[in-house]
């Protein structure tokens, strides 16, 4: 039921799920980045005998690395402001909404209608200023996970080749999964992360502050 004071427009408008301007940018732009991986190159000519098949994460050996974990870092903090506008604007609006729901009945016609414009625009402004960020980090995202992934790529063949496979699988893209069976060391996922990490030079990223145990309170003691 619309609460009372409330236009039946804006009531509609509130009802919508709001944008969640944190991290679902990010996290859609990836998945739209994973999307558009360039696929490895396959060496021009494999060496005769029995296949030797590999398997591979290859979308999650990329987002581990080093690399893009410093990478995806400074692109939060390239963010961070414009999501900061985002939130204070979603406050703005969950505020007037709420004073309409409260006050909605004491209010003059004029009033309400003022307070309901303001968050109805207020709304409309949320919501394009979180397509454009969705918009603008889903392009600085795919081209960090791009540039990331071939280089990854590379590395990954140049294991493959000196460890004698003439395949490698990319078990974090099967849409249906046929796989049965594999033996521990064909999975050349921590292999190549680490060799990556090793050849790009870049230190890991330091662990997230631990956070602090809140103190429990004494038991009684038993009598």
């Amino acid at each position: 039921m619309r609460p009372t004071g409330i236009p039946k427009e804006l009531y509609t408008l509130m009802k919508r799920s709001l944008v969640v301007v944190a991290t679902l940018a990010l996290g859609f732009a990836l998945s739209a980045a994973a999307q558009t991986l360039p696929a490895p190159v396959a060496p021009a000519a494999a060496p005769a005998g029995p296949a030797k098949i590999a398997l591979i994460a290859f979308q999650p050996v990329v987002q581990r690395t080093n690399e893009f974990q410093r990478n995806l870092a400074d692109l939060e903090k390239k963010f961070a402001p414009r999501e900061a506008q985002l939130k204070a604007l979603d406050e703005e609006v969950a505020a007037l909404t709420k004073k309409l729901q409260e006050q909605g009945s004491v209010l003059s016609d004029t009033e309400r209608a003022s307070i309901a414009k303001s968050a109805e625009e207020k709304k409309k402004k949320l919501d394009r200023d979180a397509e454009d960020l969705k918009n603008d980090g889903g392009q600085e995202m795919q081209e960090m996970f791009i540039s990331v992934a071939g280089k990854v790529s590379d590395v990954m063949i140049a294991y493959a080749q000196q460890q004698g496979f003439t395949m490698v699988l990319d078990e974090s893209q099967q849409q249906v999964q046929i796989l049965l069976w594999a033996d521990g060391s064909a999975d050349i996922s921590k292999a190549v992360l680490d060799a990556y990490n090793v050849k790009s030079g870049v230190p890991a990223p330091p662990p997230p502050p631990a956070a602090t145990a809140k103190p429990t309170a004494p038991k009684p003691a038993a009598h």
